[in-house]
């Protein structure tokens, strides 16, 4: 087989502008002399992927890969060596010259026989439409669907006859195309391979980012057959991978850094004559993960615009997890806010274009609202019951790449349905498994205004697990409906238990030198009782770690946060109540002396934490003022 020339391949990469062909795949960032992006070759959040355009070379300090940009492309297209020279010669205007003149044979291979094929049979399908009367009826269906003839030049809309036989005639005769290949091209019948597979349709060629055409999508004119068909998967073309009018809406999308995704060929259209040009679709499926990948590599913000109905509304939920689940911000259109006041609200860009024209589809594209308030508005029409409501919202929150995002995310969410954002993370926590995770979800929740940690409930009550002597202060101090922790919740059950069935003597049970602190068989015992395996290796491991030295001070300032989170939380509902427009002066009232006297406690209760009661020294733990602590320092014992 017959190969470049050395100096020919030099004139490819000489002509290379490396930092315009990495950018078709990801977005690049210029810092120092080099260009830096997130690599695509493994998952990060942080770039460490570069470019040295001087060099033409890249390298991922990641994940270690490397080399020219030709293996770049090699690499991202799953290309030999020659396919990769061709396609940068082609992109750089290089005419390639072979060892001893012989031009090297279908270097290509099939693939760039079939993406001659589609491109030769859309350019016969767009002159059938403009040119042939056979077309006419198809050219004035998409005129009156508001559709311009340079949209449609544009575009290079298309017209596939109704005579099933015409297009293998003509591509096996004038094209000179052997059976076998046209059979395997995905234009004709599996079952009949002179049947061509589209008939009577108007015909949108698919084209990849290149913009060379690699499948068709077809809309019927008639009454017979499925409204939409798109090409079968071949070598060339992966319907989930592609995206209508990539190529053409590239530019914008790399200018604006965002992009509308639509429903459908049709909307697509209508964008574009509107002025929108960074809009795609995906082909007649649900918008996919590879899809949304895809995108990330240029842009930072999808707008989603599907239709109104059950389906679109579903779709747009879908579509916005796997935006989020590639790290790209999300926004959908509201159409039906923007149309309200018009008698019939239209459903989708191309019934705006057609009834209200350009300029309004333009304005209207424009009204959004965030991902999140979708999904909140989404899930509130779904369920009745606020606790399924809220878990509908699960997903959304796994779907996010930030845990600043998530902890934003439960904020709003708890907000929208009038609970503790404590309740929606435990709920979150507890429930991992409904989102396709192996179990509950791991981690600490985030800490509201510096207040109380659920993590730092179950520190506590642990501590107490470990020295039950101290159980009778703890539950003076407060109650087991004070805890939100569900583990820490668990653990109060089984203290309350076994205090109560030794008589209100547990410290009787405990070696009287210890301080509190259970001996190997009263832990044991104790042990026994708790039945999730996870906890109890958890206790297991603090109780050999000496974590628990300083039991009093930890119960002490553990006691008076709870406190203080539960006299917080009830300052929230009384400044909800009073911000309410019903409510009665005289309600109003009680509600102030209340916050008043809240205000006061809060403030005795943070004092009491962060100074030293009176008179004791510096290294004696302080008496919360709850119950006599069990010693109130070692000294003093």
């Amino acid at each position: 087989m017959a190969r470049f020339t050395e100096a020919s391949v030099q004139a490819v990469f000489d002509k290379i502008d490396a930092v315009a062909v990495v950018e078709d795949y990801l977005r690049l960032e210029k810092k120092g002399g080099r260009y830096w992006g997130l690599c695509p070759f493994h998952h990060e959040k942080t770039p460490s992927f570069t470019v040295e355009p001087d060099r033409k070379f890249f390298y991922c300090f990641g994940c270690h890969r490397g080399g020219s940009i030709i293996n770049f492309i090699m690499e991202m297209d799953k290309l030999s060596f020659a396919e990769a020279v061709e396609t940068l010669a082609k992109r750089f205007g290089v005419t390639l010259a072979y060892e001893n003149g012989a031009p090297q044979e279908a270097s290509g291979g099939q693939a760039e026989a079939l993406a001659e094929l589609y491109r030769r049979v859309a350019l016969s399908f767009h002159h059938l439409l403009l040119k042939n009367p056979g077309g006419e009826g198809a050219k004035q269906y998409i005129l009156d669907r508001g559709i311009d003839i340079r949209t449609i030049e544009q575009f290079k809309l298309g017209y596939a006859p109704a005579d099933r036989s015409w297009l293998y005639g003509f591509l096996s005769g004038k094209g000179g195309f052997s059976d076998s290949f046209l059979a395997s091209s995905g234009l004709f019948s599996r079952k009949y391979p002179r049947t061509a597979f589209f008939s009577h349709r108007l015909m949108f060629p698919i084209r990849d980012r290149t913009g060379k055409t690699v499948a068709f999508g077809g809309r019927l004119l008639g009454d017979d057959g499925p409204k939409y068909i798109n090409s079968p998967d071949s070598e060339i073309f992966k319907k989930g991978r592609t995206l209508f009018a990539l190529d053409m809406a590239l530019p914008e999308m790399r200018n604006t850094k965002a992009v509308y995704l639509a429903e459908g060929y049709m909307d697509v259209l209508a964008l574009h004559q509107g002025g929108i040009t960074n809009a795609v679709a995906p082909l007649g499926t649900a918008f996919t993960e590879d899809q949304a990948k895809l995108l990330s590599r240029w842009v930072q913000k999808v707008y989603l615009m599907l239709d109104s109905d059950e389906a679109g509304q579903n779709a747009a939920f879908k579509g916005i997890l796997c935006c989020r689940k590639n790290g790209i911000d999300c926004e959908v259109v509201n159409f039906k806010d923007y149309f309200a006041e018009k008698e019939e609200i239209p459903k989708d860009p191309a019934e705006i274009l057609q009834k209200f024209g350009p300029g309004e589809l333009k304005k209207s594209v424009k009204c959004c609202i965030l991902d999140l308030d979708f999904v909140i508005s989404r899930s509130k029409a779904l369920n009745k019951e606020k606790s399924r409501a809220v878990a509908f919202l699960f997903p959304y929150l796994d779907a996010l790449d930030s845990e600043v995002n998530r902890d934003a995310s439960i904020g709003v969410i708890a907000d929208a349905f009038g609970v503790e954002r404590r309740a929606v993370w435990d709920d979150y926590h507890i429930r991992g498994g409904q989102s396709g995770n192996s179990g509950p979800r791991k981690g600490v929740p985030p800490a509201e205004n510096g207040e109380f940690r659920a993590g730092d409930e179950l520190a506590l009550l642990t501590a107490v697990f470990v020295n039950p002597g101290f159980f009778k202060t703890l539950r003076t101090g407060i109650s087991l409906e004070d805890l939100e922790d569900k583990k820490a919740r668990e653990l109060f059950i089984l203290l309350e238990e076994w205090y109560r069935r030794a008589g209100g003597e547990l410290r009787d049970k405990v070696p009287p030198d210890t301080g509190g602190t259970s001996g190997p068989g009263v832990l044991g015992e104790l042990l026994e009782t708790v039945q999730d395996r996870d906890l109890r290796d958890y206790i297991i491991r603090q109780e050999a770690s000496g974590a628990f030295s300083a039991i009093e001070k930890l119960l002490s300032d553990g006691i008076t946060k709870i406190k203080s989170k539960v006299l917080e939380r009830r300052r929230r509902e009384i400044i909800r109540e009073l911000r309410s427009p019903a409510q009665e002066t005289v309600r109003q009232g009680d509600l102030l002396v209340e916050k008043i006297h809240i205000d006061t406690e809060l403030t005795r209760l943070k004092e009491r934490i962060h100074a030293p009661a009176p008179g004791a020294p510096a290294e004696t733990t302080r008496n919360t003022g709850t119950g006599p602590l069990h010693g109130e320092s070692k000294e003093g014992r």
